[in-house]
């Protein structure tokens, strides 16, 4: 019975700790894209191989993917913040088109929450790949499938809201609990 409890334990502690490393990492703002893919490494490392050093497995996985991966990141940093800036702008306005130029904007945040998700996986899953692979195998997991990428989608919009009831749980949880779906779902595509 304690051997099972704690291997439920495991189920929530290793997401959380890879959280924490994933937080730690994108204090600098713009690294959140290498960070997502080295908690997929991590992630992936705990499933497959029982390595249960998630914390510093996305340390480790961090120094993989930071140089591939960052300008990506800075673009999209900047993408969303542009993204966000318009939001605002179309929240204070009214019409037709003021609404299909705000759902319009929703549409491709989903889109790209859905890609970013899946191309963390697919780096996480194969880190000695070139990085143009990675995108590619993103995607199709993520855009070839509607169950798949609809699982991806709902992933990374219910995980930081169900966490809301662990204190600090969507910032351990929020992005450690998509990528832990991702890999779930790329291991039956």
């Amino acid at each position: 019975m304690s051997r099972r409890a704690l291997g439920w334990l495991g189920w929530l502690a290793s997401p959380a700790l890879a959280g924490v490393a994933f937080s730690v990492l994108c204090l600098g703002i713009v690294t959140w894209l290498p960070a997502l893919a080295a908690v997929g490494f991590a992630l992936n490392r705990w499933r497959t191989d029982g390595d249960s050093r998630c914390f510093t497995g996305v340390f480790a996985g961090w120094r993989r993917y930071w140089r591939p991966l960052l300008p990506q990141s800075i673009l999209m940093t900047i993408a969303a913040l542009v993204a966000v800036s318009n939001l605002s702008f179309l929240a204070g306005r009214s019409g037709p088109l003021v609404v299909t130029l705000f759902m319009i904007h929703v549409g491709l945040i989903a889109a790209a929450v859905t890609y970013h998700v899946a191309l963390a996986v697919s780096a996480g899953r194969d880190p000695s790949a070139a990085a143009a692979e990675w995108r590619r195998t993103a995607f199709r997991l993520a855009f070839t499938s509607v169950p798949r990428g609809t699982a991806l989608l709902g992933a990374a919009i219910a995980a930081p809201v169900f966490s809301l009831v662990i204190p600090a749980g969507p910032l351990l949880l929020g992005a450690t609990v998509p990528v832990l779906v991702g890999l779930l779902v790329a291991d039956h595509a």
